[in-house]
């Protein structure tokens, strides 16, 4: 059985805290490299941005008598992803970096591609893949993260649990559409 105290004595965690207070959220023992996890998280915005446009476009391009609501469905998944988005550059700000929202570059950046679809079912399709692209680049960030930083790593698994419910989604509309728009 360890002897060692659980915490830091109360003196040392307040003179620590008092040194480089400019660093914001970012502690002396903040065990990874910023410049690379702000790097794996601009990356994941981008993945996000990329994708809240192409649920956008699918959104406004859902046509036929099935459309309504796999377009509110995508319209709906675009907000939670816009949400993500925010989430992300928050984080990135919080590690003292900036989040690139440029467009320059946006799609290379992107972990998940954009893919306008031909049709319902296509644009369905696309989106789905796009979500596993993201459960599973989000599964390797937040395996990245955890060995030294809980909080990014608990971001990136909310938000991949949250693509994994846009996955179960969007395979439900694919089951659900009438067999004559699959062909």
């Amino acid at each position: 059985m360890s002897k060692q105290p659980f915490l830091s004595d109360v003196a040392s965690l307040r003179k620590r805290a008092r040194q480089h207070i400019e660093d914001g959220a970012v502690t002396a023992g903040y065990g990874g490299d910023t410049q690379t996890a702000i790097r794996v998280l601009n990356e994941a915005l981008a993945t996000e941005i990329i994708c809240v446009l192409r649920y956008r476009r699918h959104h406004f391009m859902a046509r036929g008598i099935h459309a309504g609501p796999v377009a509110a469905e995508f319209l709906e998944h675009a907000t939670e992803e816009q949400a993500h988005a925010d989430l992300i550059a928050e984080r990135i700000v919080q590690l003292g970096g900036e989040p690139n929202f440029s467009p320059e570059g946006l799609a290379t950046r992107s972990h998940s591609e954009y893919v306008e679809g031909k049709d319902l079912i296509d644009m369905i399709k696309e989106d789905l893949v796009a979500e596993r692209i993201a459960i599973d680049s989000y599964r390797e960030i937040a395996a990245y993260f955890a060995p030294f930083d809980a909080t990014s790593r608990r971001l990136m698994e909310e938000i991949q649990a949250k693509e994994e419910e846009h996955a179960d989604d969007l395979a439900d509309l694919l089951t659900h559409l009438p067999a004559s728009l699959k062909n």
